[in-house]
């Protein structure tokens, strides 16, 4: 509530002068919920303020305005990959980033190693059974009600909590 109201005095409040700068809108609700009311703030900041907007986001959907808003740009921040660890470049590059480095920040924060072990197999699993842009367009025939589950944990007291919790 707290973050929707700061948001709300922003986008009552700014002008065509005004600068705003806003970090992880949505992010404390539902996935679907959050992306959509930033994708709708961005859009209000560009269609109706028509202010100068820093706009960090974890929601790479959002990178698509660049597409379709005429002063929309996309920037990352530079990152190389070495040995599975991040190195910041410090550095700030014009483009989309190609990659989320959730788990390896999460790693770098001082998570424990068999949750950022349980994070990658949670993950690629994910990744692996997400439904693809071209799923959609094949009907109803290509729906699959099986759901599939996830992984096993590796340690018995975590296979319960992930039928309690998942399943």
């Amino acid at each position: 509530m707290v973050e929707m109201s700061e948001t709300a005095l922003i986008l009552n409040h700014a002008t065509d002068c005004s600068l705003v700068i806003l970090d992880e809108i949505g992010r404390g609700t539902a996935t679907f919920d959050g992306l959509s009311i930033a994708w709708a703030v961005a859009e209000h900041l560009h269609d109706e303020v028509g202010c100068r907007t820093l706009f960090a986001t974890h929601y790479h959907e959002l990178t698509d305005l660049a597409n379709t808003k005429s002063a929309v740009a996309n920037y990352n921040v530079a990152v190389r990959e070495w040995n599975e660890e991040i190195i910041f470049l410090h550095k700030i590059l014009p483009g989309a980033a190609d990659k989320s480095y959730g788990i390896q920040v999460a790693r770098l924060a001082g998570l424990p190693k068999p949750v950022i072990e349980r994070a990658k197999s949670i993950l690629s699993h994910l990744e692996l059974h997400s439904a693809k842009p071209d799923a959609k367009k094949q009907g109803p025939k290509a729906k699959n009600t099986d759901q599939p589950s996830l992984p096993k944990p590796n340690a018995p007291q975590m296979d319960l909590f992930a039928n309690f919790f998942i399943g």
